[in-house]
């Protein structure tokens, strides 16, 4: 009888597998562009395999969520996903968190910590922002990668583990290594094969689909009815070149969704960012704004520029437009943006 209930239970556990895997299927990226389907068809065939994958793609694309559907796809999916990100952890503390550590290996190690490449132990270990991993980093996460054991910090010992690695990063790491920032010989392992997110202007046709999707998202979540966007705010979100990509579309209709008072979601409601023309003026197209209006569209023009070019480091976009920390925290909840 143990030996049936077994069997049953393997058996069991593979069909809640395959059906997850299935579910996972009917739940890709959303879009009907062509750069989406290829983007699909490639994270269904890499799903199977166990190969390093190094996602590329601007900021707000949505590397971790392609990320997750390679790991929901895949053989592993009933372990688990850890995702890092590399540039959120403070340099001296990035080999305990990846590898864990001993108790009294360090101030402030009160206990055994067992690292992110043990808790993901049979499972996917994703490792987001991997530009930002410093050198001396680099160097011991190959070693790790190469010999398939970690070893904690303040431990003699090694521990192996049984990890698939998918990393992304929206710097060009072939650039990173010509200029002797990131490793070669690691570049190769991660590297194994590279997948490209298409930035959300690129497939401007999938916005609709994106708007609708997101919207539904949140009624569900507030219990209020769907609603729906006006021609005109449509219009304009698909000539919007989006340098946040889906994450600003998300942030831009959740703030419309919460302030629209009509049935539907009109262009006023979605306080686009202003553009700017080539002798550098700024122009609101598609609508008229009164002075409030315009310097905070100017304001957060700059703050999202600023963000752009420090990879949404708060604290050195703050320096660059010459704010404290604490302004920039604020301007940044005021204007939509965290």
């Amino acid at each position: 009888m143990d030996e049936i209930a077994t069997v049953m239970n393997s058996r069991q556990t593979v069909l809640l597998a395959d059906a997850a895997r299935a579910s996972s299927h009917s739940n890709l990226l959303t879009g009907e562009s062509s750069a989406l389907a290829g983007l699909n068809r490639q994270i269904a065939k890499l799903a199977s395999s166990l190969a390093a994958v190094y996602i590329n793609g601007e900021s707000g694309s949505g590397k971790e969520r392609v990320a997750r559907l390679i790991h929901q796809l895949g053989p592993r999916a009933r372990q688990p996903f850890i995702a890092l990100n590399c540039g959120a952890i403070p340099a001296d503390l990035v080999e305990s968190e990846l590898f864990g550590h001993c108790k009294g290996s360090f101030s402030g190690a009160l206990a055994d910590y067992p690292g992110l490449f043990q808790a993901a132990n049979g499972g996917t270990l994703f490792l987001d922002e991997i530009a930002e991993l410093p050198l001396a980093m680099q160097v011991k996460l190959l070693r790790a990668l190469q010999e398939k054991s970690v070893r904690p910090v303040g431990s003699h010992t090694e521990r192996a583990v049984d990890v698939r690695i998918l990393c992304a990063t929206h710097q060009d790491l072939k650039v990173l290594v010509e200029r002797g920032q990131f490793r070669q010989d690691l570049y190769y392992r991660l590297n194994v094969i590279q997948l490209q997110v298409p930035a959300l202007r690129e497939r401007r046709g999938d916005i609709a689909l994106l708007a609708r999707q997101i919207l539904q998202r949140l009624a569900a979540g507030s219990g209020q009815p769907v609603l729906e966007l006006h021609p005109q705010a449509l219009q304009a979100l698909e000539q919007y070149d989006f340098p946040g990509n889906v994450r600003e579309l998300e942030n831009l209709l959740e703030r419309a969704h919460t302030l629209c008072e009509g049935p539907r979601i009109e262009l006023a409601d979605l306080h686009l960012p202003i553009t700017e023309t080539v002798s550098g003026s700024y122009e609101q197209p598609l609508a008229t704004y009164d002075l409030v209006q315009h310097l905070l569209q100017v304001e957060r023009h700059l703050l999202l520029q600023a963000l752009e070019k420090t990879r949404w480091n708060r604290t050195a976009a703050a320096q660059r437009l010459g704010l404290s920390f604490r302004s920039m925290r604020y301007r940044m909840k005021k204007l939509g943006l965290e």
